[in-house]
């Protein structure tokens, strides 16, 4: 097959960012050990050279390599998401990597190699590429899991990602296969084509989907399949750890709602009760083991696992036409509020963290609005956008996520999470009691690139909620290319 400049074209921002990260392990080998400081600027490079070149392409529609991946609004809004929180993760690894001793010039490298698979996760049109990309953004993850050698917790983070990650995508590749022998196609205009003809088999397409699912739903930490989640975010370093919780959750969410809005709509009456229940639970376990967790990083793990149920909530109705579009773009405007809001919080985590992961209680945040005023503030606003409280980002998420369930008639579900995100409440403002109101001697780093991350997205995630409406119509123009 000859690969022409269209193809090209559609996949241009992912490939640049590969082809970024592989050029950044060929320089590394000729860097002296002195020179390695360099690395993490490349990488930020990189992603920057990614950002620019997807938003040059912002407002075409193609596909590309014959019909396998495509280019639309969908796909540049969440690829700009992803090249963001990649330019973020490389501003909270820059002094982190260093001072705790675990250097290691790879691990920016295998962040944009990673970054690329989920790009091109963003655009897969077919499921093979799905699959294809899946594992090209999980295998650098396991590796960068484990970069704290030595350390127990890491290890067995590393160790229990890349096992339950295999598992996974093994029922997604299961659910490939039988929905090709339902349909005869992997493509999704095939696939659609096939249902609309009444040519598919509707036990081996049920199973596909189910499968499909399973794997997808392992990615976004949905419970019950949410319990390697704690583990790996405990054990990983505190950058990887805050990349993982905003981009895996995007890239998952766009391949969900790509392949299950363009291809499935017509299944939603058998699906859309599993989805429903999935959320609840996902929403109920997700805050009420939060409750107990003294640890800063299992409780913004268990966090991220609710969140991961509040984003299914909105995309159940996602079966009915008149709701789908609103589902989509609800998702979407949530994942630009969770993406700054989580960054100001891990900001600040890296800031407070010292060697060997002490710091990490959050009895240790005693004091820091005295000590630190600037990293306790963006903490503050953190917490309470995770909470969903106006004025920030997280209130209008967490709004246009229930007015969504609201219209495709779910109105069980948005109370069960509007009282979740009420419970919330207690441990998240418990961060903030600590912070403000108990005494302490907490010690911060400051470095210029971390204190900058924090007040950057905590700044964001305040200001940008004045002007909710805008995100909301560029969310709404990113529209889902159809057969």
């Amino acid at each position: 097959m000859m690969i022409t400049l269209n193809d090209v074209l559609t996949l241009l921002p992912a490939v640049v960012l590969l082809a970024w990260g592989v050029m950044m392990l060929v320089v590394d080998l000729f860097l002296p050990k002195e020179r390695k400081a360099i690395i993490p600027l490349l990488a930020g490079l990189g992603a920057a050279a990614g950002l620019g070149v997807n938003l040059a392409l912002t407002g075409y529609s193609q596909t590309g390599f014959n019909g396998m991946v495509v280019l639309d609004g969908f796909a540049s809004f969440t690829n700009t998401l992803l090249l963001i929180a990649a330019l973020f993760a490389v501003m909270l690894a820059y002094d982190y990597m260093r001072r705790m001793n675990i250097e290691r010039s790879e691990c920016c490298a295998l962040m944009l190699i990673s970054t690329a698979g989920m790009m091109m996760m963003v655009q897969a049109y077919d499921l093979i590429i799905l699959f294809l990309a899946l594992e090209l953004f999980s295998i650098p993850l396991y590796v960068m899991s484990g970069l704290i050698r030595g350390k127990i917790s890491s290890e067995e983070a590393a160790l229990k990602y890349f096992l339950l990650g295999a598992f996974s995508s093994a029922f997604l590749l299961y659910g490939v296969a039988f929905l090709y022998g339902a349909t005869q196609h992997t493509n999704l205009a095939g696939i659609v084509a096939a249902m609309q003809s009444g040519t598919a088999n509707p036990i081996f397409l049920m199973l596909g989907v189910a499968l499909l699912l399973v794997g997808l739903a392992f990615k976004l930490a949905i419970v019950p399949f949410h319990s390697w989640a704690p583990d790996v975010y405990q054990g990983a370093p505190t950058p990887v750890t805050g990349w993982m919780s905003v981009s895996v959750k995007i890239a998952a969410l766009a391949a969900l709602l790509r392949v299950f809005v363009v291809a499935f709509p017509s299944l939603s009456a058998q699906i859309s009760p599993v989805l429903g229940v999935l959320a609840a639970l996902t929403m109920i376990v997700g805050n009420v083991l939060a409750l107990v967790q003294t640890n800063i990083k299992r409780l913004l793990a268990y966090s991220s696992i609710a969140s991961a149920g509040y984003l299914l909530m909105a995309f159940v109705p996602y079966g009915q036409s008149e709701v789908a579009s609103h589902a989509v773009a609800a998702g979407l405007f949530y994942m630009v509020g969770y993406l700054f809001t989580s960054f100001a919080a891990w900001a600040v985590v890296a800031a407070v963290e010292k060697a060997e992961g002490k710091d990490l209680e959050i009895t240790s945040y005693a004091g820091l609005a005295r000590r630190h005023p600037w990293l306790a503030v963006a903490m503050l606003i953190a917490m309470v956008s995770f909470i969903g409280v106006p004025p920030t980002l997280g209130f209008w998420g967490k709004f246009y996520l229930f007015r969504t369930a609201l219209e495709g008639g779910l109105v069980w579900l948005a109370l069960i999470g509007l009282l979740t995100s009420l419970f919330s409440a207690y441990y998240y403002l418990r961060v903030v009691v600590v912070m403000f109101m108990q005494p302490g001697e907490v010690e911060a780093r400051r470095e210029v690139w971390v204190n900058l991350l924090a007040v950057v997205s905590a700044g964001a995630t305040l200001l940008l909620a004045f002007i909710p409406w805008q995100i909301l119509d560029w969310a709404t123009a990113a529209f889902l290319r159809f057969p």
